[in-house]
């Protein structure tokens, strides 16, 4: 194709398009992807059992997914120019439907080319548990290990994983109970998740690795370095959910509710209302592209749709609310036994986990580094990530235990 030449997409879909899935986790898998290509029309993918068929526009109603992008960055991902998480999270491509169908694809694209922002998509058996995860970044490089929030998937951490990738080994898994993952009938507290990641870790050789988690997922890595601090060499914790301090007068009552009751059939949420959830995450939702917004809805509507994943979903819920705050075995009582260098990073206007937590992270971890971003809701890696990017990353290449001090809001200026 040289130089000046116009891109012809079945062209490129025909040479470039992978048609054999079987080592890749689709091989026993079948999903239906409609490529809508600016100017060019419609393509449908089929997939059976790994095999890939490709075919004209005609396709599903309600495909598995739906590929938005243009001629030139459809050929860039094809040939391994460029990652599809890169074109995704530049918004040259949009996705409908199922997000993780579409990590899934992109990671078979032009496999002899070396690209650290392409994951694979992978599972392994974690202490029983069915689990998805994404893998990006060299073998050899020093692994992270990325755990998103409640309601979520590893698709949160897209920005964080493509930062990241460059020179550490990513590990980004689905949470057992949320999106690729199995979800088992658990009681989703802090401890039993803490055993699952722990048995993860040994199932892809990442002890020792860094954890950066988001609300739920900086909980967990919390539980993991306090019970073992062997298995984590920092922590970066985005929003993370701690304890309820305050407001417990519902908690024996919230204790009695059956979470079994999940499982029953139940008209899906209006959609209107989900997209106002997740956006009131956000300080300022116009930072976000709207197909981020509509892709993460969708993921929602997805997992919300099988009994398990919503009966998953409630009673992490619940125990986020119900934990034991206080005591030898509440968490703010063994808090200030971590020793894992920690960076916590806040968001002044998160109306999840409100700001204020600050000021307990510090008095009970006083050489912790604990910063508020002025302006910022509950997801900064998908509100502001070029900071949150700078923060996390100064904070992992020094080499010293965070020294003493308060929390310091940072000034958006300087990032």
């Amino acid at each position: 194709m040289g130089e000046g030449h116009p891109i012809d997409p079945a062209s490129m879909l025909a040479t470039h398009f992978p048609r054999d899935l079987t080592d890749t986790v689709m091989s026993g898998e079948s999903a239906t992807v409609v490529l809508d290509i600016a100017g060019h029309g419609h393509w449908t993918v089929s997939i059976d059992s790994g095999v890939a068929e490709l075919r004209g526009a005609d396709g599903p109603r309600k495909p598995t997914c739906t590929i938005r992008t243009d001629a030139d960055t459809l050929a860039d991902v094809l040939i391994g120019r460029r990652s599809g998480v890169d074109a995704f999270l530049d918004g040259d491509l949009v996705t409908r439907g199922s997000l993780a169908t579409v990590l899934q694809i992109g990671g078979a694209f032009a496999p002899d080319v070396e690209l650290s922002t392409r994951p694979q998509s992978r599972e392994v058996d974690a202490g029983g548990v069915r689990t998805a995860y994404l893998e990006a970044g060299r073998a050899d490089a020093p692994p992270v290990v990325l755990l998103h929030g409640l309601g979520a998937t590893n698709a949160s951490m897209l920005p964080v994983l493509a930062d990241l990738a460059e020179d550490h080994r990513v590990i980004a898994p689905d949470t057992p109970g949320f999106g690729a993952s199995e979800a088992p009938c658990w009681t989703y507290t802090a401890h039993q998740l803490y055993s699952w990641l722990r048995a993860f870790l040994d199932a892809v050789d990442a002890r020792g690795a860094v954890v950066v988690g988001n609300s739920l997922g900086g909980r967990l890595a919390l539980e993991l370095a306090m019970h073992d601090p062997e298995a984590v060499a920092k922590l970066a914790l985005l929003c993370p959910s701690p304890a309820f301090r305050r407001f417990r007068q519902l908690v024996p009552l919230v204790k009695l509710l059956p979470v079994d009751v999940a499982r029953l059939p139940a008209a899906p949420v209006p959609r209107p209302v989900v997209m106002a959830g997740v956006k009131a995450m956000f300080a300022d939702p116009s930072r976000v592209p709207q197909s981020w917004f509509d892709a993460a809805v969708d993921e929602f509507e997805i997992a919300m749709s099988s009994g398990a994943h919503r009966r998953a979903a409630l009673s992490a819920l619940f125990n986020i609310y119900t934990e034991e705050a206080f005591g030898d075995t509440g968490f703010w009582g063994r808090l200030p036994n971590l020793r894992t260098p920690a960076l916590f990073l806040w968001g002044s206007e998160d109306r999840l986990v409100p700001a204020s937590f600050a000021r307990h992270v510090s008095e009970a971890m006083p050489t912790a580094e604990s910063v508020v971003i002025p302006h910022c809701g509950h997801v900064p890696q998908l509100e502001l990530p070029a900071l949150t990017m700078q923060l996390v990353r100064e904070f992992l290449s020094s080499g010293r235990t965070p020294s003493a001090q308060a929390s310091t809001e940072y000034d958006l200026a300087l990032g």
